[in-house]
């Protein structure tokens, strides 16, 4: 018998006012894999972030998630489920360390049990995990954006999240720092996570992500393996022209090239 998907997204539509920001969206991510979630500036993608985490109600459609339907559900009943996301702005505590600012995540997820037993080694190993273990005790508000990025990473996964809902994880990060973070989203994957990415860095969503789906006006116009995304008539021409979203990097995309390995 075939597996509900991890998460659902069907048939979301939002508006704001007489502005469609969502029309009709329906994709999916699985566990396991790594699911891209890309379109020209503008295009709805960030939107539907927060309709799946809960910060947006849909006008229409619904979120499934784990089997269950969580159109209506709160945003911390979400992460208690597993459900955990980072923001395409930095949302570290500044004052605290790096270190401090993943242990107030551990601890809060831990609930009580977090204020009796020390965390320095769970919040120790987070940091090893994403790679940013020497930044432990600098100040948030100091470290490189690339590093940030990552702390904001740490400290999702301090919720053990079966989801990782990621927007725009690698700016700020440059060509080694990108590479490195493209391994630990595939060994977070091979955990039997789902990961669901917002990027505009093409070169790192061609050659991590199983599955795209293209957002183009808040529609999705297409999706299928990054092989098939680059050659889509349909996506390339959505790319010719994108404007740029007033929160968003000043850019145009470009499909890079896809290495297709047999086997």
């Amino acid at each position: 018998m075939p597996t509900e998907p991890l998460l659902s997204v069907e048939d979301v539509v939002v508006q704001f006012g007489g502005v469609t920001a969502v029309d009709h969206a329906s994709f999916v991510a699985e566990a396991g894999r790594v699911t891209g979630l890309i379109g020209p500036n503008g295009a709805g993608k960030t939107t539907c972030f927060n309709v799946i985490s809960g910060l947006q109600k849909p006008t229409r459609g619904r979120v499934r998630f784990r089997g269950r339907t969580v159109s209506h559900t709160p945003v911390h009943r979400r992460a208690k489920r597993g459900m955990g996301r980072t923001f395409q702005r930095l949302e570290a505590f500044g004052s605290l360390t790096v270190r401090d600012n993943v242990r107030v995540a551990h601890d809060i997820h831990r609930g009580l049990l977090g204020l009796v037993r020390p965390s320095r080694a769970d919040v120790d190993g987070l940091l090893e995990r994403v790679g940013i273990a020497a930044y432990a005790d600098e100040r948030a508000d100091s470290v490189p954006t690339g590093t940030a990025r990552l702390l904001e990473l740490a400290r999702c996964l301090a919720g053990d999240p079966r989801l990782l809902l990621l927007d725009e994880p690698s700016s700020g990060q440059d060509e080694t720092e990108t590479d490195a973070f493209g391994q630990l989203l595939r060994d977070l994957a091979a955990e039997g996570r789902g990961i669901l990415m917002v990027e505009h860095d093409m070169d790192l969503v061609m050659s991590v992500c199983d599955e795209i789906h293209v957002l183009d006006f808040g529609r999705v116009i297409a999706s299928g393996s990054p092989a098939q995304i680059r050659r889509d008539p349909v996506v390339q021409q959505a790319y010719l022209g994108a404007v740029d979203e007033p929160d968003g990097p000043d850019q145009t995309l470009v499909l890079p090239a896809v290495q297709e390995v047999a086997g």
